[in-house]
This record gives structure tokens, C-alpha cells and sequence, in this order.
């Protein structure tokens, strides 16, 4: 019964934080769709509203959840030996590390330069700098395919490597592309 009770938590924090991603995903295409200051700032502050009320509780929640039934059913640190298991733990660690340094730092600048601008009344040179950077962009973009990743190694269970390096390489790889052609196909400076 805890077993299942601890399985039924984990996959509600994975829909937690599968649907706040895909919240803070489209809020962010919004705002590089909309060359008005008002529209822009509410699809950053409905970043942070996805990413703080969603995304971060649902990672807590995989946390406990997937520790628990680490420590209590697949034999705590004896998991490493576990491909599916280990591969779902590193990325999960990668994730919720490089989750809370880079790209929420990232947001949290966005958000405090959005504010500047509105009092301002205008897009700043610092805000516009700040929209073009490439890593933080890469790692936003990254969060989608690695959860996919993550789910798929859970679903299927491999005894192998192989799907956590092909699909390692794989989410990579939509991230650069998305990195590359999401902001040309809204270049949201050049309306203003």
C-alpha cells in the first residue's frame, strides 16, 4: 500500500511539473511574440507564476517521493546499478540543480528588469540585452525534452543505457534547435 500511495504521489508531482514546464514554455513564446510592454511583462510574470506555483512544488514533491521509495524499495544506493533508475535520478538532479541556478536566476533578473522597464515606460537596453542571451534560452528550452527523457526511461524501464545516452543527445539537440529558430521566428525587437 505505501508503495502505491508513494507511486501515486510521484506521478502527480511529474504531471505538477510536466504542466507548470509547459506553462512557463508558453508564456515564454508569448513574450517573445509581443513587441508591447504591458503584454510582455504579464507573460513574464506568468513565468513566474507557472514556475513558482507549479514547477517547484511539483519537483519537491518528486524529491520526497522518488527518495522514499529509492531508500524503501530499490534498495537505497544499490539504484546506481539500475540503468532506467539512475538515468531518471541524474537528470532529475541536473535538472532541479541547473533548474534552480541558471535558468530561474535568469527569469528572476527578467522579471526584475521588466518591472524597471514599466516604470520607465519603455524596453530598456539592459531588458533587450538580457532577452537575447543564449544559455539561459538553451536551458529553458532544455527543461521539456529532458522531463520527456525522464518519463520515457520510467515508462519503459530499460536494463540498458542506451535510450538515457541517445536520449540525452536527442534533447540536446531540440534544444539547440529551438534555441536557434524559436527566437527568429519572433523577433521581438524588431517591431519597435
Amino acid at each position: 500500500m505505501t508503495y502505491d500511495l508513494l507511486k501515486l504521489v510521484h506521478i502527480i508531482g511529474a504531471v505538477m511539473i510536466g504542466g507548470g514546464l509547459i506553462g512557463v514554455w508558453l508564456s515564454d513564446l508569448r513574450s517573445r511574440q509581443s513587441s508591447e510592454l504591458v503584454r510582455f511583462s504579464e507573460a513574464v510574470r506568468n513565468i513566474a507564476v507557472f514556475y513558482d506555483g507549479v514547477v517547484v512544488p511539483g519537483a519537491i514533491i518528486l524529491l520526497i517521493s522518488g527518495a522514499w521509495m529509492i531508500a524503501n524499495f530499490f534498495g537505497g544506493w544499490d539504484f546506481v546499478a539500475t540503468p532506467w533508475l539512475a538515468g531518471m535520478v541524474f537528470l532529475f538532479a541536473f535538472e532541479f540543480i541547473e533548474g534552480n541556478t541558471v535558468t530561474r536566476l535568469y527569469f528572476m533578473r527578467l522579471r526584475r528588469l521588466t518591472k524597471e522597464a514599466l516604470r520607465v515606460g519603455a524596453f530598456t537596453p539592459e531588458l533587450e540585452k538580457t532577452r537575447a542571451e543564449h544559455v539561459p534560452t538553451f536551458t529553458h528550452f532544455l527543461d521539456l525534452p529532458i522531463l520527456f527523457l525522464i518519463v520515457a526511461l520510467g515508462a519503459l524501464k530499460p536494463n540498458s543505457w542506451s535510450l538515457f545516452v541517445i536520449g540525452s543527445f536527442v534533447a540536446v539537440a531540440i534544444s539547440a534547435a529551438m534555441t536557434i529558430l524559436i527566437p527568429r521566428l519572433y523577433p521581438w525587437t524588431a517591431n519597435r
